[in-house]
């Protein structure tokens, strides 16, 4: 060990005696940055606001590292060693911090939480990671170079950094960056530049940047030949999904969808009715569905739509005894999830979503009672069951992507209210990697599933909608009964032959004076 000593202070006096122009106010702000993660954060916010669901997805996994980080450093590490800080007598004072740390010095608890956001990113977004590397690394070397650390105490950081990253993986893995490739492509209306297409888009769709183009302005220039409709706040969107639906049945040509999950699943059940190809273009919060078929920006779907590229997805469906039916792309829940969003929704136009989300769990966690039903003929007492439309993946309690969406299958997940502290247990199951093995949680996939004597619960969810609960349904697949747009497998999302190229070229015929898109609105 006192070698390895005498080795981290030789290096650092090389250090200390390093002279890198123009270095030294530029990496002692950058370290000072770095305080309280107050440079992470920023990193986040800049992610989530200027990204795609990729970014948001990339800016959370980084600060959920580096909250794990932090946590290891600060409450096991640090106090375990207490290894001096390093004496400044040979480091130059222009480099000193104004306020010296009084915490120990071994593992850098700057380079732990700079390697986990870092890492955390890279997991999610190679583009993105590579973006925010340099300055993680810089940090880490400032530690040094400003006095603070020994290189020891950094390279022991960015090890628990990347630690906890790669730890973040295990309860919530990575999305893959092009899911679902190995699907076969079927033939879908070739409609260059989008005539032909009919979409539909939300007004609040998207998240934009102060003076960025709006989603009308975006598909305008990507496919100047398609028809777009507008939803705003007053209108009825049922009526305009029906005129849209109307006009590309007319057309010959295909309907497509700007808007979140709920837009996207209204605009799915009349594609799928009408027998019309469906153009998704993700503009909601998480576009869950847009992930997982493979195409996460407006470029990927403009460049299927414009060489007629596309696959077959599976619709799942929730058949009552009388009623209507409920298709559903994503999800269906009865339990907990249906009586959190409608507290949610009564609350977030005064809180917003976030805020008004955590004051619903809390409340459902504290006050929900278990659902009695009977499920494929056994008497069950439920907090919770969830059917996903195809398998998810993780196969723990948070399921975040499914690798296909045409594999017959519902992703079936059961947390049993018949057992002692079942949401306890189940919480404390999921935190340490050990669902699989709970007596109170239950994860197979299954072609059908019937519910019946449904009387104990007033309302389900699909798809991030609720409805009224009939007293009994039979969940099941209607295989590969929607085509969506997509671009081919030998193709990349972004960037192969074709890909933002095509995309590129689309908005070129528009400069050039090629057809321009029509915008309309409802009367009124």
């Amino acid at each position: 060990m006192s070698v390895l000593g005498d080795v981290d202070r030789r290096v650092f006096r090389h250090v200390a005696a390093a002279r890198l122009p123009g270095a030294d106010p530029a990496l002692r702000r950058l370290s000072h940055a770095a305080d309280h993660g107050r440079l992470w954060l920023g990193a986040a916010a800049g992610l989530a606001l200027v990204g795609d669901g990729t970014g948001r997805r990339a800016a959370l996994r980084g600060l959920g590292a580096l909250a794990l980080a932090s946590l290891t450093v600060n409450t096991v590490a640090k106090w375990s060693t207490r290894r001096p800080r390093p004496l400044l007598d040979l480091v130059p004072p222009i480099r000193r911090l104004a306020q010296q740390p009084h915490t120990t010095s071994f593992p850098s608890g700057h380079s732990a939480s700079a390697a986990a956001f870092a890492t955390g990113v890279a997991l999610e977004s190679a583009g993105h990671g590579a973006l925010v590397a340099p300055f993680a690394a810089a940090v880490a070397f400032s530690r040094v170079y400003v006095g603070v650390h020994y290189p020891g105490d950094v390279l022991a950081g960015v090890a628990i950094g990347v630690g906890a990253a790669v730890l973040t993986a295990r309860w919530w893995p990575p999305r893959p960056a092009l899911p679902g490739r190995e699907r076969p492509s079927v033939s879908a209306p070739v409609l260059p530049g989008g005539a032909g297409l009919v979409v539909l888009v939300n007004a609040g769709a998207g998240t934009e940047e102060a003076g960025a183009p709006s989603p009308l302005e975006r598909l305008g220039a990507l496919l100047p030949g398609a028809e777009l409709v507008e939803h705003g706040p007053g209108d009825d969107f049922a009526a305009l999904l029906d005129r849209a639906v109307a006009r590309a049945v007319a057309a010959g040509g295909a309907l497509g969808v700007c808007g979140g999950d709920g837009s996207v699943n209204a605009a799915a059940r009349a594609a799928a009715e009408r027998g019309l190809a469906l153009a998704v273009f993700p503009g909601g919060t998480f576009n869950h569905f847009a992930q997982d078929v493979g195409v996460p920006g407006f470029e990927d779907t403009a460049a299927a739509v414009g060489r007629g590229e596309a696959v077959r997805v599976d619709l799942g469906v929730a058949r009552p005894g009388t009623g209507c039916e409920v298709r559903f792309l994503n999800t269906f829940s009865i339990g907990l999830y249906p009586e959190l969003v409608r507290i949610r929704e009564r609350l977030e136009d005064r809180w917003g979503k976030g805020p008004a989300a955590a004051v619903a769990l809390v409340r459902v966690l504290r006050t929900a009672t278990p659902v009695e039903l009977r499920l494929n003929g056994r008497d069950r007492r439920l907090w919770l069951l969830f059917a996903g439309n195809g398998r998810y993946e993780p196969e723990g309690f948070a399921p975040a992507f499914r690798p296909r969406l045409d594999d017959g299958l519902l992703d079936l997940r059961l947390i049993d209210g018949a057992h002692r502290l079942a949401r306890t247990r189940v919480v404390v199951s999921a935190l340490v990697g050990a669902l699989g093995r709970s007596r109170v949680y239950r994860a197979e996939a299954v072609p059908w599933v019937e519910l019946a004597e449904l009387g104990g619960t007033r309302t389900l969810a699909y798809d991030g909608e609720v409805a009224p609960a009939p007293e009994g349904l039979r969940l099941e697949k209607e295989r590969r009964a929607l085509v969506v747009y997509r671009p081919a497998a030998e193709r990349s999302a972004n960037g192969g032959p074709g890909g933002r190229a095509a995309a590129a070229g689309g908005r070129r015929d528009g400069r050039r004076g090629g057809p321009r898109p029509r915008h309309s609105r409802p009367p009124g």
